[in-house]
């Protein structure tokens, strides 16, 4: 599973020996996310070279993602459309206290670094990489001065990390004709309408104030939906969430142009015109909460069919969410033992490369699900992996699919692979390719120590 040229920018140090350091690192801690770092690397030597990195201010945060930055844009480029999915997690190091330079986190007595990622997918939900992230620390003198900052400008308020997303995103992926900047309800912001955008980047966000002023005879965006005419019925996947089994719902679809008024600490601010879509649940089953959407988007809506092709790209907001689950729970990056938030960063923008691979490796299964495993297996680890899955069948002479080596991947790390299993996720890969990685290593071993027949 050699891989790290690819996703490394030659150069992009001053010294060559950081980026060959780079390389091993991402691609052993690939095949070990879930494990520690000092399992990941392969002992204590390797360890301690990773922590040198991490501590070397010549590897600089941007210097280590820029060539996976430009491979993210390379890829982008297969696709008519590419969505830019924003969002901010924390980075949460309070376990650890003598680490310098954090800062506050959601509550008064936790200590880390937020994160803001903008992820690249794919219009079918295939991670592409990360476009640009974003780490501060929020000063220990401003706690407790909340009610203050809601009166500065956006320019002044960590709200303008929606905006640099934007910005981002506009530069990373300047040649691609259709950037969605996709954003959850945080991102519901008078001001991220209204600033300027390049002619090829749209907006799609989840709206959290419906009872904005618009200009309608029902005066509030909430009372104009539903003002609006239907647009039709259809019927949805919904995936499994929490105690809440999959299922399909009837919905009903609605949406409207409305032109929005700024808000009142929006002095001088120009109307801004919107489209706004309002999904809602119809003949709901008895005991479940009916599901209720609405989206407000710069894409031109002209029938139903418009309408739900938005609606599919903003589910693929929680490819974000999977992306920072594996960097934090897979990759446990809020174990890492050092010392100050510089290193953190610098881990971070390592750890981002990794964990889009374990999620790229999980979901490209099943956008291309034949197409030969060898584009991210050598010869001797896809043999391996069918000695040991299918001992019984002989082995093949040609590779297997995509889809059948990741399911072969994911039974090594307990995927039973039933019927109404569905596709594998990240942990059963987590573990398996933990497993391969070292049945690998063997059987190479074995393979170059064999004795030659006579």
């Amino acid at each position: 599973m050699r891989w790290g040229n690819s996703e490394v920018k030659c150069g992009a140090f001053e010294d060559v020996r950081l980026d060959r350091r780079l390389v091993r690192m991402i691609e052993d801690m690939s095949v070990r996310p879930n494990c520690p770092l000092t399992e990941a690397l392969g002992g204590t030597a390797e360890l301690a070279a990773a922590y040198r990195f991490f501590e070397n201010p010549r590897a600089s945060p941007r210097g280590i993602l820029a060539g996976h930055v430009e491979a993210t844009a390379e890829r982008a480029k297969k696709y008519p459309v590419v969505l830019a999915i924003q969002d901010t997690t924390e980075i949460n190091v309070t376990s650890h206290p003598s680490v310098d330079g954090v800062g506050y986190l959601g509550s008064p007595n936790t200590r880390g670094l937020l994160l803001h990622s903008v992820f690249a997918v794919s219009p079918t939900g295939v991670p592409l990489g990360t476009v640009r992230q974003i780490v501060w620390a929020r000063p220990l003198k401003d706690l407790g001065k909340r009610h203050r900052r809601r009166l500065k400008s956006i320019k002044d308020k960590e709200s303008r990390r929606w905006l640099h997303g934007i910005v981002a995103a506009s530069a990373t992926l300047a040649s691609h004709p259709r950037i969605v900047v996709v954003g959850d309800r945080e991102s519901d912001i008078f001001s991220v309408f209204a600033a300027p955008r390049s002619n090829n980047v749209e907006l799609l966000v989840r709206v959290c104030r419906e009872n904005r002023r618009v200009e309608h005879p029902a005066k509030y965006l909430k009372n104009a939906l539903q003002e609006a005419t239907s647009g039709g019925v259809v019927e949805i996947s919904l995936v499994r969430t929490g105690n809440h089994p999959a299922r399909k719902a009837k919905v009903e679809v609605r949406w409207a142009s409305l032109t929005v008024h700024p808000p009142v600490y929006e002095r001088g601010a120009e109307p801004v015109t919107i489209q706004f879509i309002l999904i809602e649940e119809i003949d709901t089953p008895s005991g479940i909460r009916p599901i209720r959407w609405v989206l407000a988007t710069t894409l031109p809506i002209e029938n139903l069919e418009d309408a739900m092709q938005y609606v599919q790209w903003y589910s693929y907001r929680w490819r974000i969410e999977q992306f920072h689950q594996v960097f934090k729970d897979g990759c446990q990056i809020e174990e890492l033992q050092l010392e100050a938030a510089d290193s953190i960063r610098r881990a971070i923008a390592t750890y981002a490369i990794v964990a889009w691979r374990v999620l790229w490796l999980s979901l490209q299964a099943r956008e291309t699900p034949d197409v030969p495993c060898t584009v991210v297996l050598e010869k001797h680890e896809w043999q391996v992996l069918h000695a040991k899955v299918k001992p019984r069948t002989p082995m093949p002479t040609e590779p297997p699919t995509l889809r059948e080596a990741v399911r072969m991947i994911a039974r090594l790390g307990g995927f039973l692979g039933r019927k109404g299993d569905g596709e594998p996720g990240t942990k059963t890969l987590w573990r398996g390719l933990r497993r391969l990685d070292d049945l690998a290593a063997a059987w190479k071993l074995a393979k170059n120590h064999a004795p030659d027949d006579d």
